[in-house]
């Protein structure tokens, strides 16, 4: 076992989803500590860290648990630890784009990657708006959502402004938000892609429930004329939840944009989702996760356990880290 003069820090909010993490790190002996995302503090004019690699594991959906604090509280200290010089898995530019729904479509549209006609709007005022600009059904999307919360469903300009009126549409923490064009996922599942230092890891189909799901099953909930929300869902556990998954490989030019994607949002380790379009068959992707939960009961659905990849990373960047701040010291 290598010896480390730091610890491995890793920044996270939800009390459940890192445990198998933890269990790879402890069986291989790797030091690490555990910092709590949603009472954290830290002294600015530092000038080093106690952490030799820190890795980021902010969750957008961390509100829904009473701890939104966090989350804009993130960009401040992953800031700082990059002053520093600390290597961050994820780092700021990587939460940026986590964090703001918005910066991921002008993100695919730097690409050239085609998503689900959309608007941006600042105020629930505007909704009805950029409602005449789309073809209906649509949903609302939050810009800071996380695990499928804050999304609604409108099936005719009547439900959308009958719950304008009602002041029954809530876009958020940062009162920003998208409508979007509700769309049909052809063979009714959607495709999330899982990738790790800058390349493909795996892929899983994920089938639609009908009436509960349709978009994304972490993500959309059916309002016929009024709106309400999803409980929170985090994809990656839908084997667990009964929801149909299966591995799958795409299409190698979908593999080429996905590490374009994590790699313009230096994303160290995230999952995209797309969908193909049942009216068009166009590839259209939707959402971009820098927080990347690998898919439960991962060895039966995808044939290995991701956990054990993803430490190896750590691993070999925690030995980066510590050999540059060796050579450092003694240049």
């Amino acid at each position: 076992m290598a010896q480390y003069p730091k610890p491995i820090g890793i920044y996270y909010e939800h009390p459940e989803w890192f445990k198998p993490l933890f269990a790879e790190l402890d069986r291989r002996g790797v030091p690490y500590e555990k910092i709590d995302a949603a009472h954290h503090l830290f002294d600015p004019s530092e000038e080093e860290s106690r952490y030799g690699l820190v890795i980021n594991r902010m969750s957008s959906s961390a509100y829904l648990r009473g701890h939104g604090q966090g989350i804009f509280h993130t960009a401040g200290f992953l800031t700082h630890l990059e002053r520093l010089g600390v290597r961050v898995i994820n780092g700021t530019v990587a939460s940026g784009i986590e964090t703001n729904k918005a910066r991921q479509l002008d993100l695919l549209a730097g690409l050239g990657l085609k998503f689900p006609k959309s608007r941006v709007v600042n105020h629930v005022s505007r909704i009805p708006d950029a409602a005449k600009e789309l073809s209906y059904p649509l949903v609302v999307k939050v810009n800071i959502g996380g695990s499928g919360a804050g999304i609604v469903r409108f099936d005719t300009p009547e439900g959308l402004q009958a719950a304008v009126d009602a002041g029954q549409i809530d876009l958020g923490i940062d009162q920003t938000a998208l409508v979007q064009e509700f769309v049909q996922p052809r063979g009714g599942h959607i495709t999330r892609v899982e990738t790790l230092n800058g390349k493909f890891l795996y892929a899983m189909k994920v089938y639609t429930t009908g009436t509960s799901f349709n978009l994304c099953p972490a993500e959309i909930c059916q309002i016929p004329d009024e709106p309400a929300t999803e409980g929170e869902f985090c994809l990656t556990e839908a084997p667990k939840k009964g929801i149909q998954v299966e591995a799958t490989t795409p299409p190698v030019e979908v593999i080429e944009a996905v590490e374009r994607l994590v790699a313009t949002a230096k994303i160290d380790v995230g999952g995209i989702e797309y969908l193909v379009d049942d009216r068009t068959g166009e590839v259209l992707f939707y959402d971009i996760n820098a927080l990347s939960n690998f898919v439960a009961d991962a060895v039966n659905v995808v044939g290995f356990d991701p956990y054990v990849r993803f430490v190896d990373y750590l691993e070999q960047e925690l030995d980066t880290a510590t050999a540059d701040v060796t050579a450092g010291a003694l240049a």
